[in-house]
């Protein structure tokens, strides 16, 4: 996710929002087709079964999780981006517990509270004070909903039991998320602001299907199977991390000592984490 964020922030006002999202999980499933397309015809009976399923999956993590970044780069930064997604994990938690009774043992607190305290260093620039002052804009607001999506995207994954393989379902996931984007791509187009086939349009979506899309979303789901939604929740963590040097090396944003404290806290704390962090009762 760290690097749609940094592409979302370099396709502001080249590729419209609605149409990146759109576009990226199209390109994504053409390229993913070849692959799961005899699996899904042979399966196909299992489609009536999971598609409610498989369309809120595609609704929360493909269409919120791909337009409202893309939005949020029109006003805000690559770094108050990450900071802000950052967050998910504790929701990821809450849900997790409430929904699913997913409960977390000692190491897993303080790998949260560790990686909390790196987020919120680097949120205050290293001085407590200056959360006091702390001031959002409206970019900074749609990444908080993508936020939440993505928590409620990530434990209702976890919990998913499909007939599919994992890249089969992952792609039929994609399908969902694009009928989702179309109707809202035909508003964009009409009313705000059309879409241009031109250079930066395939140069953008093209990196976000395959680094933040393909390849990014199909090593989160496998690493959920391997050690639950929680821990792999934290993960997410080490988004400001990334965030910061994108917006370092691309955008001329600041990379100052509280970055690299804050940093290491959250890789710290991930590191805490593999310590059997979270059980599922």
């Amino acid at each position: 996710m760290s690097s749609y964020v940094a592409i979302s922030k370099g396709a502001a006002g080249l590729v419209p929002p609605v149409s990146l999202a759109l576009w990226r999980w199209f390109f994504a499933f053409l390229i993913l087709l070849p692959f799961v397309f005899n699996g899904i015809k042979k399966n196909q009976k299992y489609i009536k079964a999971e598609w409610k399923k498989l369309l809120f999956l595609g609704f929360t993590g493909f269409c919120i999780c791909g337009i409202f970044p893309a939005i949020s780069g029109t006003t805000t930064t690559v770094i108050n981006m990450g900071i802000i997604y950052s967050a998910s994990p504790i929701f990821i938690i809450l849900f997790s517990f409430f929904l699913f009774n997913e409960r977390i043992n000692k190491y897993g607190v303080i790998a949260t509270i560790i990686c909390l305290a790196g987020v919120i260093v680097v949120l205050s620039k290293g001085k407590l004070i200056n959360l006091v002052s702390l001031k959002f804009t409206p970019g900074d607001l749609w990444i908080a909903g993508a936020m939440i999506s993505w928590a409620i995207y990530s434990i209702y994954l976890m919990n998913f039991k499909s007939n599919f393989d994992l890249v089969t379902r992952f792609a039929l996931m994609t399908f969902f998320g694009i009928l989702c984007m179309i109707p809202l791509s035909i508003v964009e187009n009409f009313y705000f602001s059309p879409v241009s086939f031109d250079f930066n349009f395939f140069k953008y979506t093209l990196m976000a299907a395959i680094l933040p899309g393909i390849i990014a979303f199909l090593m989160y789901a496998k690493l959920q199977t391997l050690v639950g939604a929680s821990m792999t929740g934290l993960t997410v963590y080490l988004i400001p991390v990334y965030a910061s040097f994108y917006g370092y090396l691309f955008f001329d944003e600041e990379l100052l000592f509280y970055h690299w404290i804050g940093g290491l806290l959250v890789i710290f704390g991930i590191i805490v984490a593999n310590k059997n962090s979270f059980k599922s009762l």
